[in-house]
């Protein structure tokens, strides 16, 4: 990339009037057709020959400049013929004959095209760059309860800053003082402001609302959330599809060969008795007609527009190739815990089968204090609410999928599933209330002390509100099923996915189960995305053939896990990420065949004589155009999804 590149890449979407003046191969192209148009103009008002001859002479090195020097880089250091030197052999074929004009605008109109086409990704990169602005380059820190306003890259972890109402974020953070409501658009794609207090996460370029907030810096200036969202999809815009890949190493070996079907041709036409320049010509024609220009910008642009449209509205995607998973996707399978549901589960039943039940909950949160898992979360607080405050506990094991246990006061505790009481009691009747509760959607744990039951705990997760949208929006595209995923008992599970209208359970799942699950589905339906939290279920998101993590600002682990990174925690993005993909591909299809059918009509019209070179170059060059602009429509932002159609 040049100077000029990088300059209208980092300095966002510029006007066309202001890409004139800064973007050098459109320059040159520009002032090419100028000296065209006036060697034109010097013939029509019946100037001398030579005077005419010298405006476009002046017009081709001009506007050969910049792929000139590329064509040679590739040639020398790639050792590829690439299109660019299948147009330099055209427009030298055409002096030989004298034709001064033909030579002048097939140079014109091949680095008009080529300068457009490479503005068009400038301004695309420079569309998710524009995200930076929304990040103040100043802000107001607090020493000792003074303000003091810096430079935002000179904040350190640790500082704290104010931001009143109505200002953006200079970087990430954690409030310390104050309660707002924040807009996070820039970082999840949702414009829906949020409510956020003491404790909680806020990212650059958030939009505060109407109370001032006091924020501790837990990331620098230069690796805030915006930052990395730039940066993530920057890298994934460089990365190819193997559709992209198969068209790069196709063009390799096609653009040599087409340079030899060109010479060929002017070989052969006057041995079979043809006049030798006319012949000749038409091999010049053949060069530009069969220059496979649309067939090369066939996949990139879409591909790099639908990323940077992703990466607006909160939705990462890694790179070409996840790109072209979200295209393919027949399945989706669903972590429950908070993923369907909302990941806060309550307790909402004790059932005391061996002593208190007061007694039991506090034993049992003794243990459960050392998890993180959120059904031990939740029986903590609960134990707490109720003013039980949990003892310590010792020798803590976990049981991966099953439960936990701890020593607590020389007592040996447990708590965990059914399946932990068949290990621990396996002489125990569960009792008739375990059925009834799972069938309200509930999950069921145990307390126990060694080979007895003490209690049941019943805890509910409720459904995300828009889980039952987020999954119909999914049907009416056209995905063929949809699955959870749930280490849950089969009851609980069923009950929740009758509420929610998924296709199949599979329950009891550990995390190697979910794993088999995933291949299983793969071999069932095709190509299979999972969503997840992007950390517990790293091994099925690593499995499926794309994994989605969900809420994931601010996660860099989470990020680093899934082949799409989900920022809002928003379910309904799963929909947006796989309409994006399905538009790319689609409009990749769309431009593939169009370039073919055009390669197939050209070259043969070049070899009988039907094209002369400006002709052939005009069209190349329009066609080229158009393949461009129709993958900038992978930009635009997809339309509402109408109530009953189906998105192929």
């Amino acid at each position: 990339m040049s100077e000029d590149d990088e300059e209208v890449a980092v300095g966002g979407p510029l006007s066309w009037r202001e890409a004139t003046y800064r973007f050098a191969p459109l320059r040159n192209a520009l002032l090419a057709g100028l000296l065209l148009a006036l060697g034109l103009l010097l013939e029509l008002l019946g100037a001398p020959g030579e005077v005419a001859v010298a405006a476009f002479l002046a017009a081709i090195p001009i506007g050969a400049w910049y792929f000139a020097q590329e064509g040679f880089e590739e040639l020398v250091a790639e050792r590829v013929i690439g299109i660019e030197a299948l147009m330099l052999t055209a427009a030298g074929g055409a002096l030989v004959f004298g034709l001064f004009e033909e030579a002048a605008a097939l140079i014109f109109l091949y680095a008009l095209a080529e300068s457009i086409e490479e503005l068009t990704f400038a301004r695309t990169r420079g569309a998710i760059r524009k995200l930076l602005d929304l990040a103040p380059k100043q802000a107001r820190r607090l020493i000792d309860g003074r303000e003091e306003t810096i430079d935002a890259e000179q904040l350190q972890l640790g500082d704290v800053f104010v931001v009143r109402p109505g200002e953006a974020l200079a970087t990430d953070g954690l409030i310390r003082e104050g309660t707002s409501t924040l807009n996070e658009a820039a970082v999840t794609g949702e414009s829906v402001p949020v409510e956020k207090g003491p404790g909680q996460d806020v990212f650059a370029g958030a939009l505060n609302g109407s109370r001032a907030l006091e924020v501790e810096v837990t990331r620098a200036f230069a690796d805030n959330t915006l930052q990395r969202i730039v940066h993530l999809v920057e890298e994934a815009q460089s990365q190819k599809s193997r559709t992209q890949r198969f068209v790069d190493r196709f063009a390799t070996r096609y653009s040599p060969a087409v340079l030899a079907a060109g010479v060929l041709v002017a070989l052969l036409g006057p041995l079979l008795g043809g006049d030798w320049e006319e012949w000749a010509l038409r091999g010049v024609t053949v060069l530009v007609a069969g220059a496979p220009c649309a067939l090369v910008m066939s996949v990139p642009v879409a591909a790099a527009a639908a990323i940077s449209r992703a990466g607006r509205e909160g939705i990462l995607i890694k790179g070409g190739l996840q790109l072209e998973a979200l295209g393919r996707v027949q399945v989706v399978a669903f972590d429950k815990t908070g993923t369907l549901t909302k990941g806060a589960p309550q307790l909402t039943d004790v059932v005391a089968l061996d002593g208190d039940e007061r007694e039991a909950l506090r034993l049992g949160a003794a243990v459960e204090a050392r998890s993180e898992h959120p059904l031990a979360h939740a029986i903590v607080t609960a134990a707490r609410e109720r003013e039980l405050e949990p003892p310590p506990a010792q020798d803590f094991a976990a049981f991966v999928g099953h439960g936990a246990a701890a020593s607590v006061g020389g007592r040996d505790i447990w708590v965990g599933s059914p399946k932990l009481v068949a290990e621990r009691a396996p002489d125990i009747q569960l009792p008739a209330e375990v059925e009834e509760l799972q069938d309200e959607g509930k999950t069921v744990v145990f307390v126990g002390e060694a080979d007895r039951l003490l209690a049941l705990l019943a805890l509910r997760d409720e459904p995300r509100p828009e889980a039952v949208e987020a999954l119909e929006r999914l049907r009416r595209i056209g995905v063929r099923n949809l699955v959870m995923l749930t280490g849950d008992n089969r009851r609980t599970a069923e009950a929740i996915a009758r509420g929610l209208g998924i296709d199949d359970v599979l329950s009891e799942l550990k995390p190697e189960d979910k794993v088999a699950a995933v291949e299983e589905l793969r071999e069932r339906y095709g190509t299979v995305a999972m969503v997840g939290d992007g950390i517990n279920d790293a091994p099925a998101l690593a499995t499926a053939d794309l994994g989605m993590a969900m809420g994931t600002g601010g996660s860099d682990a989470a990020i680093e896990a899934a082949d799409v990174a989900l920022m809002a925690d928003d379910i309904t993005k799963v929909s947006e990420a796989l309409r994006l993909g399905r538009r790319a591909s689609s409009i990749s299809r769309q431009n593939l065949l169009f370039s073919i059918v055009l390669l197939a009509v050209l070259i043969p019209s070049a070899v009988i004589g039907l094209l002369t070179v400006v002709v052939a170059v005009a069209v190349h060059e329009v066609s080229e155009l158009l393949a461009v602009g129709n993958g900038v429509r992978a930009a635009r932002r997809p339309a509402p999804l109408p109530s009953a159609a189906v998105e192929t």
